[in-house]
């Protein structure tokens, strides 16, 4: 039987029916050192507290599925050397064989869902790899979306995809592309994709409405924010273009495959960049967090 265990944070929010957001735990154990992975994690946390909601940061930890980590399972899941990386294919079996491990954006979903939570934050989406015409690796979160109704905020596609062809496969889907203030799709560190957005809204309270009505509609599956990074902390495209060409290539050379492409290339392109696309991720999950917890906040007062 399945094990769920709430913070005392995240279960007194969910007994009194406040708006909960959901955050995924790979950015603490696969995307950054630490101690800089807990600190980021804190301040996304401390985010959606300002914005009026409860984060809920989700891992599995001994077989217990957490949705909400108290300071001291951040810390020790922070320094854990051995953490799986969970997508939807593998979340059960870690469950089952009492194992820890962080999830990703399917993952979170996923247990967002299990907990009925209706938003998640993050930084970017996974999909469609370049190459995947003949390598066929296309991420799990895009089916994800496709079927568990769960809104997630992210800085749009992450820019080492193939970006064009992962929103095709979400048009295909059926998912939901909502850019945030902008006609154009944005490019996770960069405001600008050079794809025009599906479709656009300026109010969190707009993206509320239109998931409370998919939900009366009975349509499966949620909606993908696509918010901008702050113009501030943007990388423009054009200079990150090369560094993206440069790390792809070298993950090619190397023969890196499967779960270990996106964490290879994120290494990459912090390397090439001196640090800055570690700075605008930051600062693009933070501003992620404060966008979904508004509509996390618009959702339980219309309830």
């Amino acid at each position: 039987m399945m094990k769920m265990i709430f913070s005392p944070e995240a279960k007194h929010a969910h007994v009194n029916n406040r708006p909960l957001v959901a955050l995924e735990s790979t950015i603490i154990t696969h995307g950054m050192p630490y101690p800089q992975n807990v600190e980021t994690a804190r301040r996304v946390e401390n985010m959606v507290r300002d914005t009026g909601a409860t984060p809920a940061t989700i891992a599995v930890l001994d077989g217990v599925l957490h949705v909400g980590l108290t300071d001291e399972q951040l810390d020790t899941l922070g320094q854990a050397k051995t953490v799986a990386k969970l997508s939807r294919a593998d979340f059960a079996a870690c469950l089952a064989t009492g194992g820890t491990g962080a999830t990703t954006v399917a993952a979170t979903m996923i247990a967002a869902r299990l907990a009925g939570i209706s938003v998640f934050a993050t930084g970017g989406i996974g999909g469609v790899h370049m190459g995947a015409e003949t390598t066929f690796d296309i991420s799990a979160d895009l089916q994800e979306l496709a079927q568990t109704p769960v809104t997630v905020v992210a800085a749009g596609a992450k820019a080492i995809l193939d970006m064009p062809k992962t929103y095709e496969v979400l048009e295909t889907l059926g998912v939901p592309v909502i850019a945030f203030g902008q006609d154009e799709l944005p490019a996770f560190w960069s405001r600008s994709s050079g794809l025009s957005a599906p479709l656009r809204m300026d109010t969190a309270k707009d993206i509320a409405a239109a998931m409370a009505m998919r939900a009366e509609m009975k349509i499966p599956g949620g909606q993908l924010i696509a918010n901008p990074i702050p113009v501030e902390d943007e990388i423009p495209a054009d200079v990150l273009a090369p560094i993206i060409a440069q790390a792809l290539a070298e993950a090619e050379t190397q023969g890196i495959t499967a779960k270990q492409v996106t964490p290879f290339l994120l290494n990459r392109i912090y390397e090439l960049t001196e640090g800055k696309s570690l700075t605008s991720n930051i600062a693009l999950v933070l501003n992620n967090a404060r966008l979904a917890a508004q509509i996390a906040c618009e959702l339980a007062s219309a309830t």
